[in-house]
């Protein structure tokens, strides 16, 4: 991802999100050096994400990819090429966040071997209050 990228990212993830990050919380997230990747489809924008590494330790902050593109293994490359940047940058552990509600994005970092190791409860926005955050992690070393 680079500073072109940013408008393409920031509509794509309002797409995806009832609450979704700005344009300028991505534009953070390469000020400040965090491993920021897109995927590309025909030249075409339809997926992103956003590692942040410290010390031993990666936080994915953010994936998505585009709804027509859901399903069809591009959300498990991104999650792979995350999990190896964050790897090969010396971080023995990924950790996340994700609601409950987000059943397919659930299913695949399941799939990918992650476990839930704790609740944030009200951690995120929601249309009536807040919703949890699962956290997860998984061991990349």
């Amino acid at each position: 991802m680079n500073e072109r990228d940013l408008d393409s990212v920031a509509a794509l993830e309002a797409s995806l999100q009832a609450f979704p990050w700005s344009r300028g919380n991505f534009a953070d997230s390469l000020t400040a050096g965090h491993s920021v990747w897109v995927c590309r489809l025909g030249g075409d924008l339809i997926g992103f994400s956003v590692v942040m590494s410290v010390i031993d330790e990666a936080h994915l902050l953010n994936i998505g990819v585009c709804q027509r593109y859901q399903g069809l293994g591009y959300g498990a490359r991104l999650l792979r090429h995350a999990m190896e940047c964050a790897r090969l940058g010396g971080a023995n552990k990924l950790f996340l966040e994700v609601r409950p509600s987000n059943e397919r994005a659930v299913d695949l970092y399941h799939h990918f071997g992650f476990r839930q190791i704790g609740l944030r409860k009200g951690y995120y926005p929601a249309a009536i209050g807040r919703e949890d955050g699962l956290v997860f992690d998984k061991e990349l070393a």
